[in-house]
């Protein structure tokens, strides 16, 4: 197969241009396709057929990590927060796509209904931990009540305050308990998160995700600054700590983001731990971010998502 850039283009019934994009997986999957009858040649970048096998390299661990979890009984939370437009549904979506389903469960949960209003903050979510040789990834969390709910106005202040205290004490309980427990922050710059937002209104495949925040995200960027700094500051714990993922680039931040995972957990015939280390550029610690928070707290411009 030929290399070079990942489009190719064909006409549209108006006679012009459209881009045509390749599924993922199929460009690796045909790199030593011959010519033949009803094949046409493509141009892919070298970067996209490196990533599309690192990427299968690393679903086949997760299904290895997923089967050894059903033998010891093992339970992971995976947590998934971040600005909109930051990559956290991609990733979900590569994590899940070749786990077996029956122990696998991604929660999104939509805005409390009126009974939910009246219960104890976290009582929703934790009808949703995992239960033995279960992986479960909740796509947003109760730590909308750290950023979302304060920024749009949906909490008060004592309520927003309440659940920085509580948090930590609930999230001990569950670690003290045997779930191991990720807590992942995906960290897109404004630049790009604009670019993902006009990306969402043109392409008919992404428009199920447009949403009346989005313009408000940008709006209110620097807002979300401030609560995710109280939010690291509070909830940054030992036991539970925060990774921030640097997530401009979609791909890295994916492929990263499993490896974090993958090295943190023991199964059976694991890769040599040379192929799941993380890079430092993609990777931050809950720490080192905020010390980077606290060094630019009075240049906002220089702050990451």
């Amino acid at each position: 197969m030929a290399k070079g850039s990942k489009k190719d283009s064909e006409k549209s019934e108006s006679g012009k241009e459209k881009d045509v994009r390749l599924l993922e997986g199929t460009a690796v999957r045909n790199e030593k396709a011959g010519k033949e009858d009803g094949r046409v040649a493509v141009w892919v970048k070298e970067s996209d057929l490196a990533y599309e096998a690192e990427l299968k390299t690393l679903q086949i661990e997760l299904m290895k990590l997923q089967q050894h979890m059903q033998k010891s009984g093992a339970r992971i939370l995976v947590i998934f927060e971040g600005r909109d437009a930051a990559g956290k549904g991609g990733t979900i979506q590569r994590i899940i796509s070749n786990l077996n389903p029956r122990n696998t469960r991604v929660v999104a949960l939509a805005k409390p209904h009126e009974t939910e209003q009246t219960q104890w903050y976290f009582q929703r979510y934790i009808n949703h931990l995992p239960h033995a040789g279960e992986i479960v990834l909740f796509d947003r969390s109760w730590y909308n009540r750290a950023m979302v709910e304060p920024v749009m106005g949906f909490c008060t202040d004592e309520q927003n305050k309440r659940f920085l205290k509580d948090v930590p004490l609930v999230e001990e309980l569950l670690v003290k308990d045997g779930i191991k427990l990720f807590k992942f922050y995906f960290s897109v710059s404004r630049e790009i998160q604009k670019e993902r937002f006009e990306a969402r209104k043109i392409d008919p495949l992404k428009q199920y995700k447009l949403s009346p925040v989005d313009n408000l995200a940008q709006k209110y960027w620097d807002q979300y600054s401030i609560r995710k700094f109280q939010m690291l500051s509070e909830t940054n714990r030992s036991l539970s700590p925060w990774t921030i993922i640097r997530s401009d680039n979609k791909k890295l931040a994916r492929l990263n983001c499993m490896k974090h995972i993958l090295s943190a957990m023991t199964y059976d015939d694991k890769l040599a731990d040379k192929h799941l280390v993380v890079d430092p550029k993609i990777i931050i610690s809950g720490i080192d971010e905020l010390h980077h928070m606290e060094e630019n707290l009075l240049t906002p411009g220089k702050l990451r998502g």
